[in-house]
């Protein structure tokens, strides 16, 4: 199911409470990209989605990004890769923003 969902849009991010987490989103955000967001407490197959990014090593499960296809990690992940200047070619990559 994750990874499906991962297909559907070039940058996603999971969150179980009722707002992404506010570092990650707006990093992402300032290069002009348009996350997609899951609140898996209101998504009907939101414990599924949850066990499956646990099982991909997301502890704890939320909020977990997706760039493309490819899962990043939590805030501090997607924060360590716009310090290290690789978030904004991940996002070119992925087609989810444009220069």
């Amino acid at each position: 199911m994750t990874m499906s969902m991962s297909r559907q849009n070039p940058v996603k991010a999971e969150d179980c409470y009722l707002r992404p987490s506010p570092l990650s989103g707006l990093c992402i955000r300032t290069f002009g990209a348009n996350p997609t967001v899951y609140e898996l407490d209101q998504h009907p197959k939101g414990r599924e989605i949850e066990n499956a990014l646990l099982a991909l090593g997301c502890n704890p499960s939320v909020p977990a990004a997706f760039i493309g296809k490819l899962f990043v990690g939590g805030s501090n992940e997607v924060m360590s890769l716009n310090v290290q200047g690789k978030l904004k070619p991940m996002l070119i990559r992925a087609n989810a923003i444009w220069m």
